[in-house]
């Protein structure tokens, strides 16, 4: 799997329900744009505030939706590795094509206790696996952790991580796995550019700007840097906004999407942030940014 892999948000309606008509819609989005495959729930998906029986209703929804078009990777986050594994295993029989979870970070665990963690998890399904490693109090797992799980468990093929200057970790990764684990980066793409170089393989985003962050994977891996930053200038502002807060974040992609026309309800779960006028003024401003680009390279819809 090489490219962009977006996060499709949760919708809501006005009163909370999780909207999966909605979510059909956006599934429908990311396959009109050429990605290879879409996660949830995710962190990009309120999965937290999520009950079981709505985790497997949207995961339904996008196997539904995408039928086949489009690779569905659910994500199976749970502290319990025993109960992360049942979430995989239970998404896997409803017939997903990858896993996704995340490492938990709440409490310190050594390199030990995390591969442990990750084994089990892993060994619990068929599918190929992304494991997440998002830790900013502290280090995230690095070569040597991949080199040992990869021989632990075969299935174990990406590793999507967030954190800043990490080209020789990527670089590290792939030799120490003989380029059987391939490396995302998260944090909403903002690094992705400057990662080209050391055989990133793609990105793993919020859903809104997807397709433009297609062009721009497309472009770099091109040799084509220069177009590559002409679009990435519109969308830069809006990322680097929006990953104040991850609260922020889920505000600013659901008004993205309702910009472009692909949402109406903006909802998001309490407890949430909640935003004052100065605080939607700039959103406001920044998706007008976005949108500036989406009409130039007539990617699609785009209410002003």
């Amino acid at each position: 799997m090489r490219g962009i892999v977006p996060v499709a948000p949760t919708p809501f309606t006005p009163d909370e329900a999780v909207d999966l008509a909605a979510l059909a819609g956006l599934v429908e989005f990311a396959v009109a744009t050429g990605v290879p495959a879409i996660c949830l729930p995710a962190y990009g998906s309120e999965f937290y505030k999520l009950s079981d029986a709505e985790r497997s209703s949207v995961v339904a929804t996008a196997i539904k939706q995408a039928g086949g078009r489009v690779k569905v990777m659910a994500q199976s986050n749970h502290p319990s590795s025993r109960l992360a594994a049942e979430l995989a295993r239970r998404y896997e029989g409803m017939g997903v094509d990858l896993i996704s979870f995340a490492i938990p970070r709440q409490f310190a665990l050594g390199d030990d206790d995390v591969l442990r963690y990750c084994e089990s998890v892993s060994s619990a399904v068929s599918l190929p696996v992304l494991i997440q490693d998002f830790n900013p109090g502290g280090a995230t797992v690095g070569a040597d952790f991949a080199a040992r799980l990869v021989q632990a468990s075969d299935n174990f093929r990406y590793l999507k991580l967030e954190e800043p200057m990490m080209g020789a970790k990527v670089r590290a990764i792939r030799a120490a796995t003989r380029d059987r684990v391939g490396v995302f980066e998260g944090w909403g793409g903002m690094y992705l550019l400057e990662l080209m170089a050391d055989g990133i393989s793609g990105a793993v985003p919020g859903l809104a700007m997807c397709d433009l962050f297609t062009r721009v994977f497309s472009l770099a891996a091109a040799g084509k840097l220069e177009t590559a930053f002409e679009t990435y200038r519109f969308m830069l502002p809006e990322i680097v906004y929006s990953l104040q807060n991850l609260e922020l974040y889920h505000h600013c992609e659901k008004r993205l999407l309702q910009a472009r026309g692909l949402l109406r309800s903006v909802t998001v779960r309490e407890p949430q942030l909640r935003l004052d006028r100065a605080t939607e003024a700039h959103i406001e401003a920044l998706n007008r940014e976005v949108l500036k680009e989406v009409g130039r390279l007539g990617l699609g819809a785009a209410r002003k």
